[in-house]
């Protein structure tokens, strides 16, 4: 074995005794600044020259005179090195802190603002995390406090909704046990109609909670929808004569679709009756339905003057009317929730946008496979 073998065999052998220590040590400091890491970084490197050059001299490869050389200049290396390490460790651990600093936002409900200095790859790259992760917050922020306002004023609004019926019928089954009624049947008519009213706002609430459950079954089923809208402009036909309102289907294709017959009636018949409550009598409410690239699309036309711009957002949330009146035509503001909620269960999703003279809903379902 020549010299220069030896030579490299024994610098190794110092180097990975020096490795594996420096790796121990890293692993108990690991949990310290990086400063302290970077430190024992460039010490290991230095002392692993030094530890080579040591088991060399020890095999007698070096003189006296040329160990005393190299170790000064190791030494020197070794001064130069530990400050440079301490000097960048230090200035990443700042830069981190700056950017701790500016990640507490998250906490006080702010927004996040990376610093404007200088930072690393990965430093740069974390700030831009925070920053998007950061306007997801922001935008979860705004629709949590949507809700909750439509929350209060579902619950306010369904607060009246309730007690105005519940108070008529008190009023009408007190009158009827005093035997004070003038006309015993019509009043039982008029209890009958409110306890329906009743029924068909607890029914509503019930969907909308299953719908928000994620709980809401549905029974797919490959029917037509030219058949699907012809049902319901039937169930709808006698809403419109009461309002004056002319029903026209003539745009329809005859399209199949794989949805939940049932489900999708009520989708339909939650339009129509709100088309229907809002035009003006001798208007027309219009439905058609076409292919379009997205898939299937049917749409609902009323003559009701149009949305104002500020409510177009808000027309598909729940407890929104239109209107301040708490009137029974007004409804409890849960058809169009859920409309959206049933067309977005079968992958679809529900729009709605002003045209002359009135407004114009539209539901995207997916086409059915051929």
């Amino acid at each position: 074995m020549n010299d220069t073998l030896l030579i490299a065999l024994y610098a190794f052998a110092g180097a990975a005794a020096t490795g594996l220590a420096g790796a121990a040590v890293l692993r108990v400091v690991r949990r310290r600044s990086l400063t302290a890491s970077l430190a024992v970084v460039a010490a290991v490197g230095i002392v692993a020259m030094l530890a080579g050059t040591l088991a060399v001299a020890w095999a007698m490869f070096l003189s006296p005179h040329d160990l005393t050389v190299v170790t000064t200049v190791v030494a020197m290396a070794a001064v130069v090195s530990l400050a440079t390490a301490l000097l960048l460790g230090r200035w990443v651990v700042a830069r981190s802190r700056e950017l701790a600093v500016a990640a507490r936002s998250f906490g006080d409900g702010g927004d996040f603002a990376a610093p404007d200095v200088p930072a690393t790859a990965e430093l740069e790259h974390l700030s831009r995390e925070l920053a998007a992760t950061s306007a997801r917050l922001a935008e979860s922020r705004e629709r949590e406090r949507a809700l909750e306002a439509s929350r209060r004023e579902l619950v306010a609004w369904i607060s009246h909704d309730l007690r105005t019926p519940l108070a008529g019928l008190r009023a009408m089954s007190e009158a009827l046990e005093d035997g004070v009624a003038a006309d015993p049947t019509r009043y039982l008519r008029q209890m009958r109609t409110e306890v329906e009213r009743l029924n068909d706002m607890v029914g509503d609430l019930f969907e909308l909670s299953r719908i928000h459950a994620g709980t809401l079954p549905l029974s797919y089923a490959r029917i037509s929808l030219y058949d699907l809208i012809g049902d319901a402009l039937a169930g709808a036909d006698p809403l419109a004569r009461e309002y004056g309102v002319r029903l026209v289907g003539g745009h329809v294709e005859m399209l199949p679709v794989e949805v939940d017959a049932k489900e999708m009636s009520r989708v339909l018949g939650n339009l129509l009756v709100n088309a229907i409550r809002r035009t003006p009598a001798d208007g027309t409410v219009a439905v058609a339905a076409e292919r379009s690239p997205e898939g299937v699309v049917v749409s609902v036309t009323d003559g009701c003057g149009g949305i104002p711009d500020e409510d177009l957002s808000r027309v598909f949330d729940t407890g929104w009317r239109g209107t301040h009146a708490r009137t029974p035509p007004a409804g409890a503001g849960l058809g169009l929730a859920i409309v959206r909620g049933i067309v977005e269960a079968h992958q679809g999703r529900a729009t709605v946008r002003n045209i002359p003279g009135g407004c114009r809903f539209e539901v995207v379902l997916p086409a059915a496979a051929s």
